[in-house]
């Protein structure tokens, strides 16, 4: 796969060339995560966030998130303004998506498909709102593969007719100043992805 980071800086300067802010869909998986991210293409983008995360299976830990979320996009400085989208919370979706995965290592089979039914969701949302691109702020964990990531973004995005944005925001430092940023803003920094599965590793 071509470098995901030398393309979006190229998308970047086109833009800043052009004099234009276009409108980016970003699926956001926790507000650690989306820090960074927002804080650098919030100066380029019109950013929409959709926080939709079914592998979640205990809704304090959801909401909480959520509004970990929503208080960063209203603290953290921005360019343009960020819209929040608050998804559906639909445990039962991923559960019934990785049935017979339960056994799966984190970062196999089971995590594509947890990824996938979230891209898929994005994908959809870009299209419905006539986003100009879509991504996840999950590239930026050292723990996810961005390659992986994104090759399941790219095939949902033709699919659905619309366009991804490959991403491995762990480049440029990203996650030692998402790290940074969760310390100034005092963001919750959970110890497992969400589901029940990666739950129980943290547990032993």
């Amino acid at each position: 796969m071509l470098n995901a980071q030398k393309n979006m800086d190229a998308l970047i300067e086109r833009c800043n060339e052009e004099n234009k802010a276009p409108t980016l869909l970003i699926h956001a998986c926790c507000a650690p995560c989306s820090s960074y991210v927002l804080e650098y293409l919030s100066q380029y983008f019109h950013i929409i966030i959709l926080y939709y995360n079914p592998n979640i299976t205990s809704r304090k830990e959801y909401e909480f998130r959520l509004s970990e979320e929503e208080r960063l996009i209203n603290e953290l400085p921005v360019k343009y303004p960020v819209k929040l989208i608050k998804g559906d919370y639909c445990p039962e979706k991923y559960l019934d998506a990785v049935k017979g995965l339960e056994s799966e290592p984190e970062g196999g089979e089971r995590c594509s498909v947890c990824f996938e039914l979230r891209l898929r969701e994005a994908a959809e949302y870009c299209g419905k709102l006539g986003a100009d691109y879509f991504l996840t702020t999950l590239t930026i964990s050292p723990l996810k593969n961005a390659e992986k990531i994104n090759a399941i973004g790219e095939r949902i995005a033709e699919e659905y007719g619309v366009k991804y944005l490959p991403s491995d925001f762990k480049k440029k430092n990203g996650y030692k100043r998402s790290i940074e940023l969760s310390r100034e803003y005092d963001l919750y920094r959970q110890n497992y992805c969400g589901c029940v599965f990666s739950r129980k590793i943290v547990d032993k």
